[in-house]
């Protein structure tokens, strides 16, 4: 017995599938339980390449000091003014859910930008498409979007096996944990 339930709807991400709609841009002001900052040296280059590479928009700034970029909900992104960026990329990434027909679009767009700035897409053994972008700052921000989960398939063997039972397999409500 495990203590995982389905708790799919306080999340914006859709259900994976081929025809899963992301969800609009989020505008609305929250607590953001979790969000990255990022230190550049030039920030309008920054703001643009994830405006128009990524697919974030600006929700407000503070000029010179902070750009607040955001895709969907809890999708938080800072910029910051900084006087140098790092010239290596280091190991650690960070990663933003997308739907899989968006995983293309963001990986032509952010090469259309940055030649040499994207790996991918890939298919995972967890069950994602994923497409890796090295940011003008040597960010390593990788867009995740889940596929669908065939009932008899490996991968849903895979994840029962680790306890958790994959989505419309029939664990029952979590109308006890709600």
């Amino acid at each position: 017995m495990n203590d995982y339930y389905n708790a799919s709807e306080m999340s914006p991400v859709p259900v994976p599938g081929p025809d899963a709609v992301p969800p609009e841009p989020f505008r609305g002001i929250y607590g953001m339980p979790a969000f990255v900052t990022i230190p550049t040296n030039d920030l309008a280059a920054s703001v643009d390449f994830w405006s128009r590479g990524l697919g974030f928009f600006e929700l407000f700034s503070i000029p010179g000091r902070l750009v607040h970029l955001r895709r969907w909900a809890f999708q938080d992104v800072l910029l910051v003014p900084a006087d140098s960026v790092p010239e290596q990329t280091p190991a650690m990434s960070f990663s933003f859910a997308c739907v899989l027909s968006q995983v293309d679009s963001l990986a032509g767009a952010a090469r259309a930008l940055r030649p040499n700035s994207v790996d991918g897409p890939r298919d995972t053994p967890w069950n994602t498409r994923d497409v890796t972008v090295i940011t003008p700052e040597n960010a390593r921000i990788v867009f995740t979007a889940g596929k669908p989960i065939e009932p008899a398939s490996q991968e849903a063997r895979d994840l029962g096996a680790s306890g958790i039972t994959p989505p419309g397999a029939g664990r029952g409500d979590d109308r006890e944990h709600a």
